[in-house]
């Protein structure tokens, strides 16, 4: 697909273990172990989190960020002004961007979707704007980052066949036509990452998006049809956005493995450490979610003896860490009464600290699945950390 332009990125399969797979993606800006779950920074900075503890500690090799929010503000235009996303926010490492489908998809009463591409009005001022698969393209390619999103339209989770069907269309016209303006723009030099980085090889990445909500014909029809516009990765959406557990299983058990062993397979928006083990299992790369931050802003910790609420009076005096199997400065260091404290008091010292645990437990939870992998004992990884996290399920945690 790439023409005359340079490899976006290398990808190789290391190891599997039935489905699983364990592999090594490398991009102008960093190697990335697979499978990997990417912090979302959605406006530019991962809440909570400074980048320093991203890269020294949690080890992180890419964070997400979002096409939607970075157009409204500060907008692409300031951004290429400041170099890019990477010269402006000073993570250097790498950086994939959705396409702003989603958070528009989102936005249902204030929006109005045409072929051409969407107009809204923007929940920051009320003010009208408008995103194509074209506009998608160009405000990724200020931004610079190393893996783009195709434009698409994500219906809900509960839509009916033929809505699907006509929403599934469309994200295939829009698939070929975000295609077409990315290789304009790549051929122009308009990737702000490549132009102002000395030294970097290689142009952004496209992904492209199977849809097809929890239809399995469609999905099967979305992942043939978009294989054969022929993309550097693909990536599953539209789950996780209110259908069933059950349902989202099942497009993956149908849909993952039968995704391209070439290229990187990519789960958007999911999910809870279960959904992640489900999906490992079937051959899924790539993660996101905002779950480890959004909790550790209301007091929800994720350990590998299941979920906590740090606000529960029992942690009152408790001088154990958070999770006693977790090696991160902040287990290392402070107890559940003393962040029980902190979120009681309205110290903002509390969010930080238990969205920092939460992304080292996730990280630390991809890094054991690609060990296990390796090791051709990834059922038994898998069943000993569910039967883990099934530990604090019954209880008022």
């Amino acid at each position: 697909m790439t023409g005359n332009l340079e490899k976006a990125i290398d990808w190789k399969v290391d190891a599997t273990d039935g489905r699983a797979r364990a592999g090594t993606l490398r991009t102008r800006r960093s190697v990335i172990e697979t499978p990997v779950f990417m912090p979302v920074g959605t406006q530019g900075s991962v809440k909570g989190v400074r980048f320093e503890w991203l890269e020294d500690e949690i080890d992180a090799r890419i964070i997400l960020g979002n096409t939607y929010h970075l157009f409204l503000r500060p907008g692409p235009d300031a951004i290429r002004l400041l170099g890019g996303m990477h010269k402006f926010t000073s993570w250097q490492r790498s950086l994939l961007t959705d396409s702003g489908g989603f958070q528009v998809f989102s936005l249902t009463d204030l929006r109005k979707l045409t072929e051409e591409g969407v107009e809204f009005r923007s929940h920051l001022d009320g003010s009208k704007q408008f995103i194509s698969p074209e506009v998608s393209m160009e405000i990724q390619a200020a931004l610079g980052s190393e893996i783009v999103m195709a434009f698409d339209e994500c219906p809900p989770g509960d839509a009916g066949h033929e809505k699907t069907r006509e929403s599934m269309e469309l994200t295939l016209r829009w698939a070929e036509r975000s295609k077409t303006r990315f290789f304009e723009l790549q051929e122009a030099g308009m990737d702000t990452g490549r132009k102002v980085a000395e030294g970097l090889a290689g142009r952004q990445a496209l992904f492209g998006i199977v849809q097809g909500a929890g239809h399995h014909d469609l999905r099967s029809e979305s992942l043939e049809r978009t294989v054969a516009i022929g993309f550097d990765g693909y990536a599953i959406g539209g789950l996780s956005v209110g259908e069933e557990k059950p349902v989202m299983y099942g497009v993956l058990d149908r849909i993952a493995h039968r995704m391209p062993e070439n290229a990187p397979r990519y789960l958007m928006g999911v999910g809870t450490p279960e959904d992640l083990l489900e999906a490992v299992g079937h051959g899924v790369d790539m993660f996101d979610c905002v779950m480890p931050t959004r909790n550790g802003r209301t007091g929800g910790v994720f350990t590998s003896r299941g979920k906590i609420n740090i606000r529960n009076a029992k942690f009152a005096v408790d001088e154990a860490p958070l999770d006693d199997r977790c090696g991160c400065s902040v287990c290392r260091r402070y107890s559940r009464a003393y962040l029980r404290h902190l979120y009681q008091a309205g110290e903002m010292a509390a969010a930080t600290l238990i969205s920092h645990h939460n992304l080292a437990f996730y990280l630390d939870l991809m890094r054991g699945a690609r060990e296990a992998i390796r090791e051709g004992r990834y059922y038994e990884f898998k069943q000993e950390q569910l039967a883990g996290f099934a530990e604090n399920a019954s209880r008022d945690v």
